[in-house]
């Protein structure tokens, strides 16, 4: 809070010398902020320079109050000077005398253009009080040992506020000209150009999928979704692992070798043990099963231990936070990008796990928030997301078991901040329930040919699984045909002939 007592300052009590100091005390610049509500007051389209600012960045609260009032009027498509402002603070009497203030302050108004570095230096230092409150906050924490949170949440706290006050004020990135897009598009499509023409995102390291969406762009939200038992985790966790090899970068940014990055999973449901022996078990074709019992032999081990070595390259981060929210993702995910040189994917097993920041009367505007906040982390991230997400009961109780994007569980947001959907659908699954038995007035002659043409059926579709493309913002939708082993929990290309 200001010094002065007085919410309106005197004249002539906001000279850098006096309010700019080496010292302990709060930085501030009492002119700056008069210069600019005098600037705004005086011609109110100088609101474009600093559309960033909200009034708590003020350090005088009648600033803040004014400034907010401006505002309040302008998005209100109507003027805001002195006149239009009276009526407002008419019957605060904290506010007494504040029509001459207003008055004074359009006498120092200064050119529309100049209101962008008074934005600019008023936002700095309140983001330099911001720093100290969250140092005085850091230091008590850290020095009273009867704090319940551990020095590890108190760093994660630490990081989340530093995180905030970096991200508030900057505003939309607003209008920016079509030759900076134009610039972008082009370089983008050199990069697929060079890559034969399939694949300018990250590989899912699948061919039919990638040739159908190219791989996983950067800024997208990918959703991956399916019923219990279709094998969500397993296709994750392979996207990951083949991403997460180095063979596979694509050379996104010029300083390549400085920008390889890594491949983070949030894993919410399984424990970072179980996805290692999910890769050890796709990469050694040695059943996690076996390898979790110890049902194995000499040379099972002596493979693991060698495939283990090579395993050690993955540029490949797990976390296995339960209930993470979105804040804590985007922290760690940041924190992530800094220290190893960027992110190639992130992948969220999976979102409705997460937990909401905010109470919501409703699951359906808590997945919301969820959904909303995945896709700001990939575009304010520049990374490709993929996240898993259930569906539907209703899917079981149709006669046609593949899914449709209705069936996205709790939230229909989900398929809208979703730039891509995909489905797992293995039909082998559901016709493993359905056995035919014999009727009753059915011998067992007309019975054998229904019974043999379903195990045929069961056996050609035992290891195959559809992954259709049901929504692509920038490219068409298609089913992708792939292999699948159960022993291995691993998806690959399949290899036999479309049928």
């Amino acid at each position: 809070m200001p010094d002065d007592p007085h919410p309106i300052p005197p004249p002539g009590s906001a000279s850098p010398e006096q309010t700019e100091t080496g010292d302990q005390s709060p930085p501030r610049n009492l002119e700056a902020e008069e210069a600019l509500l005098g600037t705004l007051l005086h011609n109110d389209r100088a609101f474009e320079y600093v559309e960033q600012l909200r009034g708590s960045h003020f350090y005088v609260p009648v600033h803040g109050r004014i400034f907010e009032a401006v505002r309040g009027l302008i998005q209100q498509g109507r003027r805001a000077d002195a006149v239009t402002l009276k009526p407002q603070f008419a019957k605060d009497q904290a506010l007494a005398g504040v029509d001459d203030y207003l008055e004074r302050l359009v006498h120092g108004a200064m050119p529309p253009e100049a209101a962008r570095q008074y934005g600019e230096i008023i936002l700095d230092l309140a983001q330099r009080r911001s720093l100290m409150e969250i140092g005085a906050r850091i230091e008590y924490n850290a020095s009273d040992v009867r704090v319940e949170s551990s020095a590890a949440a108190q760093i994660e706290d630490a990081e989340q506020r530093l995180f905030e006050i970096s991200e508030h004020g900057k505003g939309p990135g607003g209008p920016q000209p079509f030759v900076s897009g134009l610039t972008d598009a082009i370089h983008a499509a050199e990069m697929a150009y060079q890559l034969g023409g399939k694949l300018s995102g990250v590989t899912s390291g699948l061919t039919e999928l990638d040739d159908l969406l190219g791989g996983f762009h950067r800024s997208d939200l990918i959703i991956l979704a399916g019923r219990p038992g279709m094998g969500k985790t397993a296709l994750a966790t392979d996207f990951a692992r083949v991403a997460s090899r180095p063979e596979t970068f694509i050379p996104w940014e010029e300083d390549a070798d400085k920008q390889k990055g890594i491949v983070a999973v949030f894993s919410l449901e399984m424990a970072a043990t179980q996805l290692a022996n999910r890769i050890l078990s796709a990469e050694t074709s040695i059943s996690s099963e076996s390898i979790r019992r110890g049902a194995i032999n000499d040379r099972d081990l002596t493979k693991l231990i060698d495939v283990s070595k090579d395993l050690e390259e993955l540029r490949l981060f797990i976390d296995d936070t339960p209930a993470i929210s979105i804040p804590q993702l985007r922290t760690r995910a940041r924190r992530l990008m800094r220290t190893e040189h960027g992110l190639r994917l992130i992948v969220v097993d999976y979102l409705q796990l997460m937990t909401a920041t905010r109470n919501h009367n409703s699951r359906v505007n808590e997945i919301s928030e969820i959904s909303q906040g995945l896709k700001s982390i990939a575009m304010e991230l520049n990374v490709p997301v993929v996240a898993l997400s259930q569906l539907s009961r209703q899917v079981e109780g149709r006669d046609d078991k593949r899914p449709q994007l209705q069936d996205l569980r709790d939230s229909g947001s989900i398929e809208q901040d979703a730039d891509v959907v995909l489905f797992i659908y293995r039909e082998h699954y559901y016709l493993r329930q359905q056995e035919p038995q014999p009727r009753d007035d059915e011998d067992e002659a007309k019975f054998r040919p229904r019974y043999d043409r379903w195990m045929a059926r069961l056996e050609k579709t035992a290891n195959s699984a559809q992954i259709y493309v049901s929504k692509q913002r920038h490219g068409r939708q298609g089913v992708a045909n792939v292999h699948f082993d159960p022993r291995f929990t691993r998806f690959s290309d399949l290899h036999e002939p479309k049928q």
